[in-house]
């Protein structure tokens, strides 16, 4: 009984790296996009912050014994394509690219939200998913707070 808890932890943790690593992508594409802009430092710390949050998720699988996700989802890389396509079309425009970002924050915080409603993970997966969370949750609700902003 035990195996197939950890194996479940680690295929849950998995995911959340995978989903973690598209967002530090996101940033670091964002932090470009905006350059010297007033959004640019705030995309890299945020970046920052999520390579923290990968790397926490990726000690807990190994101190589980898994083999550590270390790429983003095959979905991002043709998101990727496409966030570097339109930003060439619409050049550098903040709203676009926050509105970009975050919806990439909405579907992070809605993969960590899952993960916490999981009954199956271990006391201990679930504690590292929650603190991750609060980090994820602030990051959302930021970029949601800066868009609202620039709507009106």
């Amino acid at each position: 009984m035990m195996m197939s808890d950890t194996s479940h932890d680690i295929s849950t943790l998995n995911g959340l790296i995978a989903t973690t690593i598209d967002s530090v992508d996101g940033y670091t594409e964002a932090a470009k996009d905006s350059g010297s802009g007033r959004f640019g430092a705030l995309f890299t710390s945020r970046a920052n912050e999520r390579r923290e949050v990968v790397s926490r998720l990726q000690q807990q699988v190994s101190s589980l014994g898994g083999n550590v996700e270390d790429d983003g989802t095959i979905l991002a890389g043709a998101h990727r394509m496409f966030l570097n396509l339109k930003s060439a079309v619409t050049g550098q425009d903040d709203k676009a690219i926050i509105n970009e970002v975050e919806a990439g924050e909405d579907h992070i915080k809605a993969k960590f939200e899952d993960a916490l409603g999981d009954m199956k993970l271990s006391p201990t997966v679930r504690d590292l998913i929650q603190s991750c969370y609060s980090s994820v949750k602030t990051g959302h609700d930021e970029m949601r707070d800066i868009k609202h902003s620039m709507q009106g």
